[in-house]
């Protein structure tokens, strides 16, 4: 077994998982950097951050001082030499886009040590796709977080044929210092478990919703009410995106050929008028009179 220590973890991409993945980090005690090509992206997560940490300390979840020591840890940096350069290991975190994150990981392949694992957090994109383009696909792997990481304990640790055990073993190790379970996939399925699950009810709800059996928000009251769900699937999309839901329905079809796979007409719709969900203040329901409180 390798006695990799990991001493510091970069994370790319600053966007809603990506910001909450590196807090869990730098909570962990480990130094972590925060990476993103965007300023601005990087100015808005620390501010949510800081929000976040002063309600956590309000609830007595932390103290003053193991905030302040936490984001001592933290890094923010458009500059992905300074983020990776010196990383153990790398989480990718960006948009659902197989040729984005592909990208990447070429990039992170001259970057990053070549000690570093290389993980993405993508339940859609199998680490296989992105392993081929880089020369070390055995530390390569899904290290998959759920919405919102600072809140859902479960990270599925994803392996594809050439993931060494070395790799998802220190990728198991990581999670229990950032406070997670761990959970160890040996074989790669788009989708992995939790999400072919909610997948399967998601598809379900869409069909009834497109043949007028319901509409979203009876589908959703039903799902809560007799399944028993904190939420609906459609509360689910706009608490994830739409955006994301639709990149993922995308990158499903382009797999499988399959047009029961393709993205409906109403989300796309629903894309183009930037209709995203909790983060642009409208999806299937209107946020901009609700307080969305934070986790």
């Amino acid at each position: 077994m390798n006695d990799l220590r990991i001493h510091k973890i970069a994370v790319i991409g600053a966007g809603q998982m990506g910001h909450q993945i590196a807090m869990l980090g730098a909570l962990g005690g480990i130094h972590t950097a925060l990476f993103d090509i965007d300023e601005e992206a990087l100015i808005k997560a620390r501010k949510a951050l800081e929000i976040l940490m002063g309600q956590w300390v309000l609830k007595q979840k932390i103290t003053e001082p193991e905030k302040v020591e936490a984001f001592n840890r933290l890094q923010f940096t458009s500059d992905l030499e300074k983020a990776a350069g010196d990383a153990d290991y790398v989480i990718e975190a960006v948009t659902e886009k197989l040729e984005v994150k592909r990208e990447i990981f070429k990039q992170l392949d001259h970057i990053a040590p070549k000690h570093a694992i290389l993980a993405s957090n993508s339940s859609t994109i199998v680490n296989s796709l992105l392993a081929e383009v880089t020369g070390r696909p055995e530390k390569v792997c899904n290290m998959h977080f759920f919405f919102p990481p600072l809140v859902m304990d479960c990270v599925e640790v994803v392996m594809s044929e050439k993931t060494s055990e070395d790799t998802a073993q220190i990728s198991l190790e990581l999670c229990k210092r950032i406070n997670r379970t761990g959970v160890l996939l040996r074989k790669e399925i788009s989708g992995f478990v939790a999400n072919r699950i909610l997948g399967a009810l998601q598809k379900e709800a869409i069909h009834l919703y497109e043949e007028g059996i319901a509409d979203f928000k009876e589908i959703d009251l039903i799902v809560k009410k007799a399944l028993r769900h904190p939420i609906g699937p459609f509360e689910l999309m706009d608490l994830s995106g739409i955006d994301v839901v639709y990149y993922v329905m995308q990158q499903q079809y382009s797999e499988t050929g399959d047009p029961a796979d393709k993205p409906p007409a109403f989300i796309e719709e629903k894309v183009k008028a930037r209709e995203l969900g909790r983060k642009t203040g409208k999806g299937f329901y209107d946020y901009k009179k609700d307080e969305v409180k934070a986790p």
